[in-house]
């Protein structure tokens, strides 16, 4: 009898991460992942996460300092699973305005910008936004969710956020979930061929947030096997 492939996660330390909820989740959900910084683990894993809790110019210039930016580059250009959690979204476009401006991954195109402090009707919005809030699908968008992580998730369940900043992606595709926080209505998920991030933190969102490490997880083990 054929012994199973072990399938190798990479979870990328760079000083900026919610490291072990993130490993407990995915050792949860039967992956057996790696916390690591080496350039080498990143390229030989079968899929890789992308967490990150913290400001933008600080993990950019700490993947940077350990040589991190090409290897991450070069994994998403392999085809093989990318996931992005919070500031692991927001440093895969292109630049964000956070403390200044600072140049991303650029691999989704599109710019991170912060939230505005005041609504439409000059009420002041909290910020940052900490808490539960709804995941949608884009509007006038009917099956994108279809084939992704999020298929098993209904329209309009609860997911746990914290952040100050947001995505913008230049193109509509990219844009795999919307929420809406004040009367601003913005990109909470995206999706681009082997790319999958989310704004919100799966595995602080209970057991939905866990459906979607299964489902990520069952991709993976579907990927490596066939």
């Amino acid at each position: 009898m054929c012994e199973k492939k072990k399938i190798s996660i990479a979870i990328v330390d760079y000083e900026a991460g919610n490291l072990f909820s993130v490993e407990h989740a995915c050792i949860a959900v039967g992956l057996k992942p790696l916390i690591t910084s080496k350039p080498e683990d990143i390229l030989l894993s079968d899929a890789l996460i992308l967490p990150g809790v913290g400001a933008f110019g600080d993990a950019i210039k700490n993947l940077h300092k350990l040589n991190l930016i090409q290897p991450l580059q070069e994994f998403a250009a392999s085809g093989k699973p990318f996931m992005g959690i919070c500031l692991g979204m927001q440093l895969l476009f292109s630049k964000s305005e956070e403390f200044g401006e600072h140049e991303g991954l650029n691999l989704i195109a599109g710019d991170v910008i912060k939230f505005p402090s005041a609504n439409k009707s000059d009420e002041k919005v909290k910020i940052p936004q900490i808490g539960w809030n709804q995941i949608f699908h884009p509007p006038d968008v009917k099956g994108r969710w279809d084939g992704t992580p999020l298929e098993k998730i209904n329209d309009g369940e609860f997911m746990y956020f914290v952040h100050s900043f947001y995505a913008v992606p230049k193109y509509s595709e990219n844009i795999l979930a919307v929420t809406e926080y004040g009367d601003l209505e913005y990109c909470s998920a995206v999706i681009k061929n082997n790319i999958f991030a989310t704004q919100f933190h799966p595995e602080k969102s209970a057991a939905e947030g866990i459906k979607i490490y299964q489902d990520w997880a069952n991709k993976i083990i579907g990927n490596t096997e066939s």
